[in-house]
């Protein structure tokens, strides 16, 4: 079992966060077989299945301990993937010696010099992520950063525990103490850097924690919606094809979830600019609202456009 305590500083710091990395490190896990979800079946099916990582794979395969200098912390929902290979390969060596030994895994195949062991699974993960994970980051991005404005509404309206309530059925708060079922056991006092939350498309069925100095403490977990990310969209109902048009209807029973022109634009396989022409229409008619979130705006139904689905 593991503890954090949420401390009277470590509470005010609570953050969320988008790891490239982590959604390597699941994928090639998910192609090993060591995660399974019947929503990863559609990507699988295309994946690569046979790629030059020999050694990647083997330390992927430990089944108690993998690393933490693998997938350094971002810093924000928008890290990029070449931010964390960078700092990735800015490890010391002394960190990377010691976290290796942790791994419950024969590592005889690596060098034994711990700077060139961390070039080279740098440069696996590196060729992993443009095989794997690159093609498709658009969508899982749209995912993940949807389930952090889910979160981060519902922190503001109800406070951590509201925001954490259905994150995972291992993970429980209780009074000022988030509980995570695991094999190991840790009690961890949150210090001023406070708890980074980082969920991931390729994380089911596992929750992870984050606590080997000098990382930021953090919990990996499975995000919203990751089970829809590859299934088609269905037709919409035909009553309300009546009402709005298809398309229209379609993109108001797809936005379910907020999401961006680009991304609905993808998924449905339309042009952006046909989009946003039918997203303004509907926004104008008060069934969505838009807000902007930096250099993108995310769309979402009003209580009105869920009504009108529902009904």
């Amino acid at each position: 079992m593991i503890e954090l305590v949420l401390t009277a500083t470590g509470a005010q710091r609570l953050r969320f966060a988008i790891s490239p990395l982590e959604e390597v490190l699941g994928a090639i896990q998910v192609l090993q077989g060591v995660r399974h979800h019947p929503a990863y079946g559609p990507w699988l099916s295309t994946a690569p299945q046979t790629l030059p990582i020999k050694e990647l794979r083997t330390v992927l395969s430990a089944t108690r301990y993998i690393t933490e200098f693998l997938s350094p912390p971002p810093q924000s929902p928008r890290t990029t993937v070449e931010a964390q290979l960078a700092e990735l390969r800015r490890t010391p060596p002394e960190q990377v010696a010691l976290e290796l030994a942790m791994v419950d895994a024969d590592l005889s195949g690596l060098p034994e010099d711990p700077a060139q062991a961390r070039d080279l699974l740098g440069d696996q993960l590196e060729l992993a992520w443009h095989e794997l994970i690159g093609p498709q980051w658009p969508r899982l991005h749209e995912v993940l950063a949807a389930d952090i404005d889910h979160r981060t509404r519902r922190l503001g309206e109800g406070g951590i525990e509201l925001a954490l309530a259905d994150l995972h059925s291992r993970v429980k708060l209780t009074g000022d103490v988030l509980t995570v079922e695991s094999a190991t056991r840790a009690r961890t006092p949150l210090d001023e850097r406070g708890l980074l939350l980082l969920p991931s498309v390729f994380a089911w069925p596992k929750v992870g924690v984050i606590l080997v100095p000098p990382w930021q403490p953090s919990l990996l977990y499975p995000a919203r919606g990751m089970a829809k990310l590859w299934r088609p969209a269905q037709d919409p109902d035909p009553r309300l094809v009546a009402v709005l048009g298809r398309t229209r209807a379609l993109l108001l029973q797809v936005l379910a979830e907020p999401s961006t022109t680009t991304a609905l634009a993808r998924r449905l396989g339309l042009a952006p600019g046909t989009v946003s022409g039918h997203l303004g229409a509907l926004a104008g008619a008060g069934l969505l609202t838009a807000t902007r979130t930096g250099r993108s705006v995310r769309y979402a139904r009003t209580r009105l456009g869920t009504d009108l689905v529902g009904a």
